[in-house]
């Protein structure tokens, strides 16, 4: 075993259940306009107040007739014309037909379409040439959806696949959670802002980017607090800041170093639920309070930062959101075609890239170096190879688990 492989380390399944068996959802609902309401969360079950389609339509480009009367003839007589938007204002008798188009409103009396490339039209004479079946190219009242349904659940946060269904609806505004609101900073003397040069022992913040992007991603507003010298005055007041968020989520200083000053002001003024877990990367994890503010400490190294937050952060993020109906990403079994090192005792996280190979098998590669600090392996990768906790080196032809990419990442 390595020295970060310690024995006793808190598995990341357990680590998840704490964490969510503690968080509540948020209680705050608020009204905002459909169009506003893009990646909130649904406060209430949106119940259809219609019906549709609200009334038969044609589903082709052809003409409405009564089917019965093809019992006796081939031939009928256009009466007039039904337009999306514009019925035919009358009755289709017997012996008639009525053009009609798409959408358009079925004709009182019609009960079945037929598309146009199924006739021959001699003027008002229509003849037809298919045998088609009674209601056939009818689309009936609330054949989508019907008034008083469900369409959207509590829980669900509108995506593009909603927004046109509520439109259709006539639904103007929407019941939804506010978004929770996260606070965040980076911390260590070593860290420089992009665009200005680098000293001697210095590098540029790339966590704050990554954790921005995420934490936008999952539907957080956020506080970005720049970055936090190792210093205890100032990281007292950048926790004062924070506790005016849902959520506070730092990189950095909750490891074991002589200047990681983050995890001591939490013995101080908030509680630690958990400090360390079996992950690799991202062992030196911690959850806890401060104050009325949850505390999500993210490791130094960029991928630990990333992978943690992604792993553990994203669904206690939906939970306090209200998003009941969060999904987390998707698994599938592959074939490894390189070897992945591994030793024992933690839950590693690699970054792959997998495919289909020519017979439509899911194969996965290594993006290579899986370094806690090799960030160009996140920019490569298309999943996360998740091997077991207990688990050691795989080679290639063996079956591992894949995790596919979501929304966030991308």
């Amino acid at each position: 075993m390595g020295c970060c492989d310690t024995p006793g380390l808190m598995p990341v399944e357990t680590a998840l259940t704490k964490i969510l068996d503690q968080v509540e959802p948020l209680k705050d609902v608020t009204s905002v306009s459909l169009s506003d309401g893009m990646g909130l969360v649904l406060a209430e079950d949106i119940c259809s107040p219609i019906n549709v389609p609200p009334f038969a339509n044609s589903a082709m480009d052809g003409y409405a007739l009564r089917i019965a009367d093809l019992e006796s003839t081939d031939t009928l007589r256009m009466a007039g014309k039904s337009f999306a938007g514009i019925p035919y204002d009358g009755v289709c008798q017997p012996g008639e037909c009525i053009r009609i188009m798409t959408g358009a409103q079925m004709p009182e009396g019609a009960d079945t379409v037929i598309m146009q490339e199924e006739t021959d039209v001699d003027g008002d004479n229509i003849r037809f040439t298919a045998k088609v079946s009674h209601g056939e190219n009818v689309r009936p009242i609330g054949d989508d959806v019907h008034q008083g349904d469900v369409v959207v659940a509590k829980g669900n946060r509108i995506t593009a696949r909603e927004m046109p269904l509520l439109a259709s609806l006539g639904i103007a505004t929407l019941p939804v959670y506010r978004r929770p609101v996260v606070a965040f900073f980076s911390t260590g003397d070593e860290l420089r802002p992009v665009g200005e040069p680098l000293e001697a022992g210095q590098i540029y913040d790339s966590n704050r980017y990554g954790i921005r992007a995420l934490l936008e991603k999952f539907g957080c507003d956020v506080m970005d607090l720049g970055i936090i010298p190792d210093c205890p005055e100032k990281l007292r007041e950048a926790f004062d800041i924070a506790t005016t968020a849902d959520v506070l989520v730092t990189s950095g200083g909750v490891s074991v170093g002589e200047a990681d000053y983050t995890k001591d002001i939490l013995d101080e003024q908030g509680e630690i639920g958990f400090w360390k877990i079996a992950m690799k990367p991202g062992k030196p994890f911690a959850f806890g309070t401060i104050k009325n503010t949850w505390f999500c400490g993210l490791p130094g190294n960029p991928v630990s930062a990333m992978v943690t937050l992604y792993q553990l952060v994203q669904p206690m993020l939906a939970k306090l959101s209200g998003h009941s109906q969060y999904q987390p990403p998707q698994r599938l079994k592959a074939k490894a075609t390189t070897l992945f090192k591994k030793r024992p005792g933690r839950a590693d996280y690699q970054r792959g890239i997998y495919q289909l190979n020519s017979e439509g098998q899911v194969e996965v590669a290594t993006t290579g170096n899986q370094g806690s600090g090799a960030f160009s392996s996140m920019h490569q990768a298309n999943c996360f190879v998740v091997l077991e906790q207990e688990r050691g080196r795989v080679m290639p032809g063996e079956e591992v688990t894949i995790e596919l990419f979501n929304h966030a990442m991308y």
